[in-house]
């Protein structure tokens, strides 16, 4: 059903045209194994996919969805086995392939930058899976990126604040190699020491750490390590991640692949949403 007056954060017909086949087949799927959302499938997998970037965009509660989405546990439904079966994963690397080889690179990159970003949650994150970062002083999740030399996710893991960026480090780099075997060089922060430049020798990719000048006061772009640190700020403009609010970790980090879905998907089709500083 078509609305009258959509909102900022729906898809726009370019954008829908490079979700929909991953969507359409994963439904495909489903019906051919009797697991289909539905008999025959009552919702719209656009509308619904509209409701979740409305979430994901504007941080508010599940059950908090405008009336005129479907019934927010039939989209909360969807988001969930869309989690589980990897889609919103494979969404975000079809479309980073499409940009990379827009720009003239190479689809699968052979660069990466790692870094982490702790953040408060909310009330309802279980005490268990939270930590606390005695660095920067932060009770609260921790969120693991490798991204490649354009900014754009290649792992995400997101755990409590406590763990280290070495433990993250090592995981990252792993998912990467495994999912990217063209990686070969990695930049991260001094963060990111003996442990994760071992183990990254030990993948074949080569870790350099990229350290801050000593002297140099105030703010000051880093070399490689600028790039990481401005998909955090892409990812921040979606209010859901402005603080943990999730339950599970891995829904945290589809959070994030959804963010980044919504991010490439514009840049593919040369669209933009203001934000709230917009407005």
């Amino acid at each position: 059903m078509t609305r009258h007056r959509p909102y900022p954060s729906d898809l726009s017909d370019a954008r829908w045209e490079l979700l929909e086949p991953a969507l359409s087949a994963w439904r495909a799927d489903r019906r051919g194994k009797g697991l289909d959302i539905g008999r025959p499938p009552r919702h719209d997998l656009r509308r619904i996919m509209d409701a979740i970037l409305y979430v994901d965009r504007t941080g508010i509660p599940w059950r908090y969805l405008p009336h005129d989405f479907a019934p927010w546990e039939t989209v909360y439904g969807y988001f969930a086995a869309w989690q589980k079966d990897g889609v919103f994963t494979q969404l975000s690397g079809l479309l980073r392939h499409l940009v990379r080889e827009a720009e003239g690179r190479n689809a699968e990159p052979t660069a990466c930058v790692i870094d982490a970003q702790s953040v408060k949650t909310s009330a309802n994150v279980p005490v268990v899976g939270q930590g606390i970062d005695a660095g920067k002083k932060i009770a609260g999740r921790k969120r693991h990126l490798g991204v490649d030399t354009l900014g754009l996710l290649l792992a995400v893991w997101v755990t409590a604040a406590s763990v280290s960026d070495n433990a993250g480090g090592i995981h990252l780099l792993s998912h990467i190699a495994a999912a990217n075997p063209r990686v070969t060089k990695a930049w991260a922060d001094s963060g990111y020491r003996t442990k994760v430049i071992d183990h990254g020798a030990r993948l074949g990719i080569d870790v350099e750490v990229v350290q801050r000048d000593p002297g140099t006061k105030g703010f000051k772009v880093i070399p490689r390590r600028w790039v990481v640190e401005r998909t955090f700020g892409w990812l921040m403009h979606h209010r859901r991640l402005a603080r943990d609010y999730e339950t599970k970790p891995h829904r945290s980090e589809a959070i994030i692949h959804i963010a980044m879905i919504d991010l490439i998907s514009k840049r593919l089709t040369r669209e933009s949403t203001p934000n709230w500083r917009d407005t």
